[in-house]
């Protein structure tokens, strides 16, 4: 236990919680513009993951980092643009549409590398590109400070900007007014002259560019390649952020960076002698209880309302 203790209260360890917390925040905010427009995106988990190898192919041939993430963004927006149309042109039910993309991108994206380089697990054969850490003058100067906030990877400062954004997108643009209220009553909506389809046509567009941010992150600034199904549930954890944050910009950072708190956690424990098996399951646990308090929240106040 005390050296559990050494290790949680390090600069170190702090670091790593924004680390860890990066592509899940991503992730969660596209879970919010998506499920306050009324879809939920259920395919996140497929979106990062083929956002994540777009990059990794993209930066390799173009030898551009930067162009690697449009790529990336772009490839992500395009899954999201499909399960719209899918959803919203052809009426497919969006929870089974979302199945379908993340069921697709685990063995397409095994199936797009294998075509590419020969490999099935890893694209180490790719000469792909990493983005960037940003110091940050004076504050990483400061003692303690310093070393936990300056010195991130540059998707990381980019996702609290995003949360930032989306925060102000949904409480002070008539963007956001109209995301909200197509959400709240589609038929209320329309009949003042908002148009729903294509409100909710960017939601889940908007949504797949953060959920893409999330997966670049992961294979050019988490590691610097691409392994398959490297985002390990994180869309997942993400969707759980999210409905835990009661669907506001707010909370969903908050419980993102509490889930954050958990994957680090899972990372320490590691260097402890504790079965590899037991300490995967942190993540997951941590999602699952929160999930339960989350739930026995809500049947409670709907009690007390009743």
């Amino acid at each position: 236990m005390d050296k559990l203790l050494e290790i949680l209260f390090t600069t170190e360890f702090a670091y790593s919680i924004f680390r860890v917390t990066t592509p899940i925040l991503f992730a969660a905010l596209g879970a919010l513009l998506s499920n306050r427009a009324g879809v939920p995106n259920i395919g996140l988990e497929g979106i990062m993951l083929t956002s994540a190898l777009v990059g990794v192919i993209v930066s390799a041939y173009t030898g551009s980092a930067w162009i690697g993430l449009l790529g990336a963004a772009a490839g992500g927006m395009l899954l999201a643009w499909i399960l719209a149309f899918f959803t919203l042109q052809l009426k497919t039910d969006v929870i089974l549409g979302g199945i379908a993309i993340n069921a697709f991108a685990s063995g397409g994206t095994v199936f797009i590398l294998y075509m590419l380089t020969g490999e099935k697990g890893t694209s180490s054969q790719l000469a792909s590109k990493m983005l960037p850490e940003v110091h940050i003058p004076l504050i990483r100067d400061i003692p303690v400070l310093g070393p936990i906030l300056s010195g991130h990877h540059v998707l990381t400062y980019l996702s609290i900007i995003s949360a930032v954004f989306v925060y102000w997108l949904l409480k002070h643009t008539p963007l956001g007014l109209r995301i909200r209220a197509v959400g709240e009553n589609p038929k209320a909506a329309q009949s003042v002259g908002v148009r729903v389809k294509r409100t909710r046509y960017i939601a889940l567009v908007l949504s797949g560019l953060f959920a893409s941010l999330g997966g670049a992150f992961m294979s050019m600034g988490y590691l610097s390649l691409f392994t398959r199904d490297m985002t390990a549930g994180r869309g997942w954890i993400a969707l759980a952020a999210e409905s835990m944050g009661r669907s506001t910009a707010v909370g969903t950072t908050a419980t993102s960076f509490l889930f954050g708190f958990a994957q680090a956690l899972s990372n320490a424990l590691q260097l402890l002698k504790i079965p590899s098996e037991l300490i995967q399951t942190v993540p997951y646990l941590a999602t699952v209880i929160g999930l339960v308090i989350y739930a026995w929240q809500r049947t409670r106040k709907a009690q007390k309302g009743g």
